[in-house]
């Protein structure tokens, strides 16, 4: 069986758990971790120079319009929680599955 991310639905907007991987080689989604989506992005981790780099990852990789994602939480952490909005739990699934193929 292959690993999935925990997603949840929270109102109209599903929550993406993040494992972010600061200072690394490439801007990537590098697969699944402890059922979270492990993104890498070459930014440090400061003054939200990550956080940003993270956005723009994942609205890339995951093929979503920038307004539909924001950080919900873990702003100085690297175990983040994403919300996306305008976006159904199995279309972000398949997106997500599309993404680290």
């Amino acid at each position: 069986m292959t690993e999935e991310v925990k997603l949840e639905v929270v109102g109209t907007a599903v929550l993406l758990p993040v494992q972010a991987q600061p200072r690394s080689s490439k801007n990537q989604i590098d697969g699944i971790h402890d059922g979270r989506l492990k993104v890498c992005v070459t930014q440090i981790p400061e003054k939200g120079k990550a956080n940003k780099a993270l956005l723009k990852v994942i609205h890339e990789g995951l093929k979503l319009k920038r307004s539909q994602i924001e950080l919900y939480k873990g702003e100085a952490t690297s175990l983040k929680i994403f919300r996306i909005t305008e976006i159904s739990l199995d279309e972000l699934q398949s997106q997500i599955a599309k993404s680290i193929k």
